[in-house]
């Protein structure tokens, strides 16, 4: 917990200080006096005063503040000439733009140079691994399958999804990589329905992993005595040809260590498949395990406990979770439901109603169980710039189309495209921050490039007490020919906090729902 803090800290603080030595640094550039320069808010737990401005890191690690001379618009104070000139509210309102729009400048300027960093020096970007490929998709049709690595499209070489900001809007044809080797195929797609097609597609895919009626966890490998831990148990099924091996295996640093004495050989017919064939050896998908049953559910209710297997569905065999998840939702609301469970190594029937709820305006059928899936990591790969020139142009690239998706994102929340549920508060933040340290230091670098375009954008919303509410005020002053009234600016305050704190809420309510 500890080490999660100290990354979360470590990641957040940048984002912190550059956006307020953005509203710092134009502050001295016009003239304004900074009174205070704070890292975090609440009690001060270090403080420096150098020439005239007290600089402090206080316990909150969550925002920050500038605190200059004469920005408080309900101060009744009579300024002297001198003090006018160090004064905020006395500079003009190019000035105050500047200093205020500072700071989401700076964001996405630190934004901008850690993708320059990261172009440059190369970084760790999971590979452009297709999931699972459906028969009824279009790029089935083509000839893209399972587990297929996208390596080239038309004569361009592709090693991430940043790389598919192609020359051209026409694909004409793609290389991918396969167990087989290099294969070339003729695609000839406008570059947008491709590039959308290809995104549907890569999702995440699942370790083969199996367990039996004892809790006891086994590996699947196509080969014998495995080093190559990189094949998901979609892959394997599209591939399978009769033989395979299972392993009992530990789990040490969140590394898979086999154990090589377990080995059992399997041998079946080429027209068997792979998942129906092991469950009758009682070796079950470990999707199929129940990692949590939430309380007060259909599932609590009837008995369905943690671990236990849930392996048919009114009769019918469950080969996946996926599979339990489509039937549910197909059946008639209100309807008595049947499922198998192999509980403690018996088999036992549960009979229950499932939960009805609305998500996202439609309607979804829930019991209340968590699968104990586990997903398979992407293979990460070294993408380099052809050079530092080319590293400039494509981090603006990728900071504008940062400022882009962003601004999308917000305006489908608005909408209700999506669902307040996607907001993150601070837990979200720590975690994926967290995760992406432990993956690569270029993912946690990347992922801070993201968070600091959000933080910049999020800050240009039109909301008063934000930044973008302080440039709202200097338009309207623009057009009024001078300052809001008192009465106004103060109405103008409470809505704005009333909506960070809406905001808020939201947030950490997410988060705590995650939690539990």
């Amino acid at each position: 917990m500890l080490e999660k803090i100290l990354i979360f800290v470590i990641f957040l603080g940048p984002l912190i200080f550059f956006h307020e030595l953005g509203h710092f640094f134009f502050a001295r550039l016009f003239g304004v006096r900074v009174e205070v320069f704070s890292i975090g808010f609440g009690p001060k737990i270090f403080k420096y005063v150098h020439k005239g401005t007290q600089y402090a890191i206080s316990i909150i690690p969550l925002g920050g503040y500038v605190k200059m001379f004469g920005d408080d618009p309900f101060s009744q104070a009579q300024l002297t000439d001198e003090e006018k000139s160090v004064a905020f509210n006395h500079k003009t309102k190019w000035a105050r733009f500047w200093i205020v729009f500072g700071g989401p400048l700076a964001n996405l300027i630190l934004a901008y140079f850690l993708y320059v960093g990261l172009l440059a020096g190369g970084e760790k970007v999971p590979e452009t691994k297709v999931g699972v490929v459906s028969e009824k998709s279009v790029l089935y049709e083509k000839g893209i399958r399972t587990g297929d690595v996208l390596v080239g499209i038309n004569d361009e070489k592709i090693l991430s999804f940043d790389d598919f900001n192609i020359k051209g809007s026409k694909v004409e044809k793609v290389i991918v990589r396969r167990s087989t080797g290099l294969v070339t195929m003729d695609v000839d797609m406008d570059l947008e329905p491709f590039i959308n097609e290809f995104v549907s597609v890569v999702s995440a895919v699942k370790k083969p992993v199996f367990i039996n009626p004892k809790g006891e966890k086994f590996y699947f490998s196509v080969t014998k005595k495995p080093t190559d831990y990189t094949v998901s148990l979609e892959e394997i099924l599209t591939t399978f040809s009769g033989r395979g091996y299972l392993y009992k295996f530990t789990e040490e640093n969140e590394k898979m260590v086999l154990d090589q004495t377990s080995e059992l050989e399997l041998v079946t017919s080429g027209t068997q498949e792979l998942i129906p064939f092991l469950m009758k050896l009682d070796f079950y998908p470990l999707d199929l395990s129940v990692r949590n049953v939430q309380m007060s559910t259909p599932s609590d209710k009837a008995g369905v406990k943690k671990d236990d297997l849930i392996i048919s569905f009114n009769g019918k065999t469950l080969t996946s979770f996926e599979q339990l998840r489509t039937e549910l939702q197909e059946i008639p609301d209100g309807k008595e439901i049947t499922i198998g469970v192999l509980s403690n190594g018996k088999l036992v029937t549960k009979s229950f109603v499932p939960e009805v709820k609305m998500h996202e305006n439609r309607k979804v059928k829930l019991m209340g169980v968590e699968s104990s899936v586990e997903y398979l990591q992407p293979k990460l790969v070294i993408a380099k710039a052809g050079s530092f020139g080319e590293a400039l142009v494509s981090a603006f690239q990728r900071t504008w189309d940062g400022v882009i998706k962003t601004f999308s994102g917000y305006k489908k929340l608005i909408t209700r495209e999506v669902s307040l549920n996607n907001i993150g508060g601070p837990l979200a933040i720590g975690k994926v921050a967290s995760d992406s340290f432990n993956i690569s230091l270029s993912m946690f670098f990347r992922l801070m490039a993201v968070i600091s375009i959000n933080l910049g954008v999020i800050n240009l919303f039109p909301i008063p007490v934000l930044d973008g509410g302080h440039i709202m005020f200097l338009i309207f002053e623009t057009f009024n020919g001078g300052p809001l009234s008192k009465r106004k600016l103060e109405i103008a305050q409470r809505l704005g906090v009333s909506v960070l704190f809406f905001l808020i809420f939201v947030a950490l309510f997410n988060d705590i729902t995650r939690l539990f």
